[in-house]
């Protein structure tokens, strides 16, 4: 009888439906984000991210266990220095906080692959990604710049750089220079696609690296341009590049899979600070179920192509999964 095709049929039982599922999720697809500070003994909740801190190296190396334990094979880490200048010296400090932190946690726990950020904007006065110039930011004199933070990380003992910076012929002068320190194993993670988003703001609030004057518009990508997206990803990935990233992740589905056509790199997705704050708002307010969204937005990210993605609900996810 009439309807001879019931795709009902696919979906009557739960262990039916996990034999034909064709998009899965894992702990060993996340990374987890780290915001480290100086001082000692610090956790300081993000007030626009619950659930998330700036930590001293002491309580970051416990947080990377912690980590770790869950599955997830990867951290990456953010820096918010003592001080901040012009050049944003922090950055390349080979005592900064984020060498001290790469130190600490691969002493530690060294089977857990550490990433490191690689830009400015945490680390300059103004709070943009590259010198300032006459209120410009300047490209070329900027390169110098995150290849030395770059191999400050490399020296720390990093297991992989990831420039977020958007900065022209950054990968390049970053594969060069580890390449020339004796690092040419040391992978680079580059935020190829990193649109100028509004779903920025929390994590500006964790950083501290919101711009003093003006926008980063100028550097990072336009959020209506798509074939755009597939042009900076080919030019990475003719610098160097082992990973190509697109930031952020929900908006950009359609990104991440047209990346993911045309690319036969991984893909990473970074789930942004604002679309982890949404759903945690919402979650909070019980207008959602936050742990089933969380994990609808995360399938929906691996479905779209990503490979990897980047994740302040990593944590949680895990812990779904390995039950």
């Amino acid at each position: 009888m009439f309807p001879y095709q019931r795709p009902r049929r696919l979906r009557k039982t739960e262990a039916i439906r996990r034999m034909v599922r064709e998009t899965s999720l894992s702990p060993d697809d996340f990374i987890y984000p780290l915001f480290v500070t100086f001082g000692k003994n610090i956790r300081r909740e993000i007030k626009s991210m619950p659930g998330c801190f700036q930590e001293s190296v002491d309580r970051i190396v416990k947080h990377a266990k912690e980590v770790h334990s869950l599955g997830i094979p990867a951290v990456i880490l953010f820096g918010i220095p003592e001080e901040k200048d012009e050049s944003g010296s922090g950055a390349y400090d080979p005592d900064g906080v984020v060498q001290k932190a790469v130190k600490a946690i691969k002493d530690k726990i060294p089977e857990l692959c550490v990433i490191t950020d690689v830009c400015m904007c945490e680390y300059t006065s103004h709070g943009h990604c590259g010198i300032v110039e006459r209120g410009e930011v300047m490209n070329d004199p900027t390169l110098e710049l995150l290849a030395r933070e770059a191999v400050s990380h490399a020296k720390a003992g990093a297991d992989m750089v990831a420039p977020s910076d958007m900065m022209d012929g950054r990968v390049e002068a970053i594969r060069l220079a580890l390449d020339e320190e004796g690092f040419p194993e040391i992978s680079i993670m580059s935020y190829a696609v990193k649109y100028a988003s509004a779903f920025y703001g929390p994590f500006r609030e964790a950083a501290q690296s919101s711009p003093k004057s003006g926008d980063r518009y100028s550097y990072q990508m336009d959020p209506p341009n798509r074939r755009e997206a597939l042009r900076e990803a080919a030019l990475d990935i003719a610098e160097g590049a082992d990973i190509i990233m697109v930031k952020p992740a929900m908006s950009y589905l359609d990104i991440i899979s047209d990346i993911r056509e045309n690319c036969d790199l991984p893909v990473a997705a970074y789930n942004v600070s604002g679309e982890y704050s949404l759903i945690k708002a919402a979650g909070k307010l019980g207008w959602i179920d936050e742990k089933r969204v969380m994990m609808e937005v995360l399938t929906s990210i691996k479905r779209a192509g990503a490979d990897i993605i980047l994740t302040y609900f990593a944590k949680d996810a895990a812990r779904l999964l390995n039950r």
